[in-house]
């Protein structure tokens, strides 16, 4: 009898040991709908929580044998009925298992990585440092451009609306703050040379449709100057601008082999919006050798 007793105050010692190193104790306030979240994807997904022990273990045996991420039926349930918080380790098994993200986990428990950004933000360090992706978003998918409309040229600068025949979801962390179906931007066309190098044929730019008017000004640097996307008889181009009266000055870069053009404002011309964002490659062989022939293309009919 009293080997017996000794038997199960020694399996209990052991289960409790096993769920106070597997279970993160649950905090005040902590609110056991995190736990039954995680029950209701188990089973719309049809799998048992012995289902779960035993694929936890095919995912430990492939990560080098770490028995972290391991599940247990009763640590499995023991989450799920009190809410309690898995460690990331378990949380990856999860995550793997139930096919969710692994943010979308961090969620069921309060955690929003898409937060991280915002906090980044809100507090600058002194240093340069390099951003990456934020992997809370990459999958996340956002309206972009996925086809060219039938008939439209990429040669010539055009609005991004007037050139996009489809418009698709993809996750592209990088793009993921953009609105591309109801905000203004224009794409640089592969022959417009026009703020070379500045703006480089390809790029894709912002545009502020508020900042319609031209201004006056002395600006300490080039890139001080505003950038205006201007709509003119023959298309679209990016300049600088300078109105007097009613002739509008559209001024290419001191490196660009484009000439200042003079249109009639606003007859001939339309000011579309202020250049407030650039996305483009630095460095292409192709453009490289377009300008090449522009400049050729100029000096000759000069």
């Amino acid at each position: 009898m009293q080997a017996a007793t000794q038997k199960r105050r020694e399996l209990k010692a052991s289960m409790t040991a096993e769920f106070s190193s597997q279970v993160s104790v649950q905090r005040v306030g902590e609110s056991p709908r995190s736990g039954e979240r995680l029950r209701q994807i188990r089973i719309r997904l049809g799998i048992t929580t012995r289902d779960v022990a035993a694929y936890s273990q095919r995912i430990s045996s492939e990560e080098e044998e770490n028995e972290d991420y391991c599940i247990s039926k009763a640590w499995l349930t023991q989450v799920e009925n009190t809410g309690s918080v898995p460690s990331i380790h378990k949380l990856f098994s999860l995550s793997v298992m139930y096919r969710q993200s692994f943010g979308d986990l961090l969620r069921v428990f309060g955690v929003d990585l898409t937060k991280i950004e915002n906090h980044q933000l809100s507090l600058p360090l002194p240093n340069t440092y390099p951003t990456t992706s934020a992997p809370a978003i990459e999958n996340r998918p956002i309206s972009f451009p996925v086809h060219v409309g039938q008939g439209s040229s990429l040669n010539g600068t055009n609005l991004l609306s007037r050139i996009v025949g489809i418009w698709g979801g993809i996750p592209i962390a990088l793009t993921s703050n953009l609105d591309l179906k109801h905000s203004t931007y224009g794409f640089i066309g592969f022959k417009d040379f026009m703020m070379y190098p500045f703006l480089r044929p390809g790029a894709f730019v912002q545009i502020d449709g508020r900042s319609t008017k031209v201004q006056k000004g002395v600006w300490l640097t080039q890139f001080d100057r505003p950038i205006y996307f201007v709509e003119i008889p023959d298309g679209y181009v990016c300049s600088w601008c300078e109105l007097e009266g009613r002739e509008l000055r559209l001024i290419p870069r001191p490196c660009s082999p484009c000439a200042t053009r003079f249109l009639r404002f606003p007859d001939e011309a339309e000011i579309v919006g202020r250049v407030t964002g650039i996305a483009m490659q630095l460095s292409s062989p192709v453009q490289e050798a377009q300008v090449r022939v522009a400049g050729t293309s100029e000096s000759a009919n000069s």
